[in-house]
């Protein structure tokens, strides 16, 4: 049986993966520059690191975890390439109580259009027991407004909402687009941006 690390291993292993784009998302870099992305600050599945790398640069205190440890090693290196002080972990997205510790923000590039509909709520449950009362989660996921059938499960506005309807607060849910690495000539992807709030 292939275990979660090694299944997203092989995602790393020869030509990066198309979301693996060697830069922050744009969306992450807006929040960062308005000062969003600040105190201790988690990305729940961080690949190489890039917005958690982001949010150290901009003077959090900066947190990844991932459940590959291909892409946990590769983050550790850029962060020393850097020089920046960001903290890099294998671990669950599903049990992100394991950390035992507490975040004012966490972030997801990516992560949340993955889960299934069993595991999506424990998701939340996960994101809930990792964030401390009143915190902010900002979360972009590929959106139902993609045509074609390439990559990802397309996320629906409604799905979000369902999701997240108790204890927490959507504060926006606005359309934004990932940047990919080309897939059939494009470089980029239909997205939901969302803030979410821990009440």
């Amino acid at each position: 049986m292939t275990t979660p690390s090694a299944e997203w291993d092989s995602a790393y292993q020869g030509s990066p993966p198309p979301w693996d784009i060697g830069r922050p998302q744009a969306g992450f870099v807006r929040l960062a520059e308005a000062g969003l992305l600040s105190g201790r600050v988690l990305d729940a599945g961080c690949g190489t690191g890039e917005q958690v790398l982001l949010a150290a640069a901009h003077g959090a205190d900066a947190m990844g975890m991932d459940v590959s440890a291909l892409a946990i090693e590769r983050a550790r290196a850029k962060a020393g390439e850097r020089d920046l002080p960001a903290r890099f972990e294998v671990g669950d997205a599903l049990h992100l109580e394991r950390l035992g510790e507490r975040f004012g923000t966490i972030i997801d590039s990516g992560l949340f259009h993955v889960f299934d509909d069993a595991d999506r709520p424990r998701y939340v449950t996960s994101l809930r027991a990792a964030l401390e009362p009143g915190g902010t989660y900002y979360m972009m996921c590929f959106s139902d407004r993609q045509p074609g059938d390439w990559g990802p499960r397309r996320v629906r506005q409604e799905e979000i909402r369902a999701a997240f309807a108790d204890d927490w607060e959507i504060v926006s849910l606005t359309p934004d687009q990932f940047s990919i690495n080309p897939i059939g000539g494009s470089t980029t992807a239909e997205a939901w941006l969302a803030v979410i709030r821990r009440h």
